[in-house]
């Protein structure tokens, strides 16, 4: 056996050991997964070509290597998928872009396996040890370079993007080494032992130092920038899922972070510089802008806020952007975390609260409005039904619902109390005289007249016809008879002028009056309207009798009290 053979199996070993290592010092997530199919399939290239100079069974020779080139033809796509992941793209890559991108490598696979025609690979002597390839080996390997070359356009773009981190821009630049690395050693051996395999002695090992070597730049890259670490994903996992937009700036005002949320609403990338303000200035701020910019510029170690409102496509969003300060151990400023904290559904809310606010405080003016109204309605009702329309006087209605409360109250707390009954004389003589218009005027007059000779508490109420009774509170039988003469006197004077009489018209009244002030053998009475309607007809009595007597002249009542 060749020695050189074993030169196979050894890069064979030092592969597994670096993926051994990198399994047992990092955590599984998705981009680890990609690096070790990555590596498994880095992996079977040396170890197939190894193994298939162990034996000298054609038909396993030919297993080893189907299963090397299967290996390779899988390992530009796996390749393209680490550079994916590692530029930051895998988040661009959907299910049906990932199916597509294994097509050609499956493809491709498919036909080392089936070899049809011997189109892959010919033995030589009788094995595979020594082998000749045909026209579907060149198609794996245009296979394989279209791959390398779709993983260069990722990583160009990716350092050549202003959106790409300066971290990843060097995780990038060190990944194009490692491609370049083996792109040389697979060029050379498939020069030297495919195209001048005729004339030049086989050199194994060509193909399997290459990814090795590249492979050593891709745990470099791990290692160095901690790409497998899962605090560090996680941590970013977070920052981009937070629904606030944060900004990380360095002591320069430079962006090192933006999460996602940050650029829904501004056109702003990592290694941008972020000028306050100018951007206070391109947006509408709600409070002291100056303030906030200041205490921005102080660095102190404290929290301040503002409100801003940005306006983008035709979208106004609000924002409470918050400034924080970062500081070193020794407490001194070294860069700035801003947040801006959407805060548009709940101004949306306080303005749909404050709209119903004012259309409630609307309808409630208007229901108060119409309350009012009412009120002025029922009140003037009130008094159409308790007034007497001609004098403005108390009706009869009235005067009975008060006297039903008053006079049993004064009964039970031995209150005096007085009714006047009066009545114009010869008011029918008056009236068929003068006719109906001057015997309201009649009405009229008299009832200014007495309202006038009156104390404000008494009560006069037009009680029927061209009577009016007069109810006297706390009034005894001396002070009721005081007014009755004053009131009669008052009437007596009052002269009312007639249009078409020379001569005025001058009126008298005769008075009846009712004095209560002897409790001693008064009870509060069971049916108080009962007892109302004796009162009234004591009172009339008495009026009567002040007509009998020759009228213009007071008499007063006896009141016999009956059950009631």
């Amino acid at each position: 056996m060749n020695p050189l053979v074993w030169y196979d199996l050894f890069l064979f070993v030092l592969l597994f050991g670096v993926g051994v290592y990198v399994f047992a010092t990092v955590r599984i997530t998705n981009l680890h997964k990609v690096y070790f199919l990555f590596h498994g399939l880095m992996m079977l290239w040396p170890f197939c070509q190894f193994a298939s100079t162990l034996t000298d069974d054609s038909g396993l020779q030919l297993f080893y290597v189907t299963l090397s080139f299967v290996a390779v033809s899988l390992l530009g796509s796996g390749w393209l998928l680490l550079t994916i992941f590692i530029t930051g793209y895998s988040e661009r890559l959907s299910a049906k872009g990932t199916f597509l991108l294994f097509v050609p490598a499956v493809i491709g696979a498919i036909g080392v396996v089936a070899n049809p025609w011997n189109e892959f690979v010919i033995p030589l002597e009788g094995g595979y040890i020594e082998r000749a390839y045909g026209p579907w080996f060149w198609v794996v390997m245009v296979i394989l370079v279209s791959y390398f070359l779709a993983s260069l356009v990722v990583l160009f773009r990716a350092v050549y993007s202003s959106q790409t981190s300066a971290m990843i821009k060097k995780q990038v630049r060190i990944t194009l080494w490692g491609i370049f690395v083996l792109a040389v050693f697979a060029t050379i051996d498939a020069i030297l032992n495919v195209v001048l395999a005729r004339w030049l002695p086989i050199i194994p090992g060509m193909t399997s130092l290459g990814i090795f070597l590249s492979d050593l730049f891709f745990v470099y890259v791990i290692k160095r920038y901690n790409v497998f670490d899962l605090v560090s994903i996680a941590h970013e996992d977070v920052i981009n899922t937070i629904p606030y937009g944060i900004l990380v700036l360095d002591e320069n005002e430079v962006i090192v972070e933006a999460n996602k949320a940050s650029r829904s609403f501004m056109d702003l990338h990592v290694g941008d510089s972020f000028d306050m303000e100018a951007f206070l200035k391109s947006v509408h701020v709600v409070g002291s802008c100056r303030e906030f910019v200041n205490h921005y510029k102080k660095k102190e170690n404290t929290l301040s806020h503002i409100e801003v409102i940005v306006e983008r496509d035709n979208n106004i969003r609000h924002y409470i952007l918050q400034s924080s300060p970062i500081v070193d151990s020794a407490l001194v400023p070294i860069g700035h975390i801003l947040t801006f904290q959407d805060v548009s559904q709940e101004r949306f809310y306080v303005k749909e609260m404050n709209r119903q606010n004012v259309t409630l405080q609307e309808r409630n003016q208007a229901l108060d409005l119409i309350r009012q109204e009412l009120s002025e309605a029922n009140r003037k009702l009130e008094e159409l039904a308790l007034t007497d329309s001609l004098t403005n006087c108390y009706n009869r209605r009235y005067l009975t619902q008060h006297l039903n409360h008053e006079v049993i109250t004064n009964i039970q707390y031995k209150t005096p109390f007085s009714l006047l009954l009066l009545d114009i004389d010869y008011f029918k003589a008056i009236n068929d005289r003068y006719g109906h218009v001057i015997g309201d005027e009649v009405l009229v007059r008299t009832a200014e007249a007495v309202k006038q000779s009156i104390r404000s508490t008494d009560i006069l109420t037009r009680y029927g016809g061209e009577e009016f009774m007069i109810y006297l509170p706390h009034t005894e039988h001396d002070l009721a008879n005081q007014i009755a003469e004053r009131v009669r006197t008052a009437v007596e004077s009052n002269h009312i002028m007639v249009d078409h009489e020379i001569m005025q018209v001058s009126i008298t009244i005769s008075i009846g009056i009712l004095s209560f002030e002897d409790f001693e053998v008064e009870h509060v009475p069971d049916n108080p309207e009962g007892y109302l309607t004796q009162l009234f007809a004591a009172v009339d009595k008495a009026l009567y009798q002040a007509k009998q007597n020759g009228r213009n002249r007071v008499e007063f009542a006896e009141f016999e009290r009956g059950v009631v």
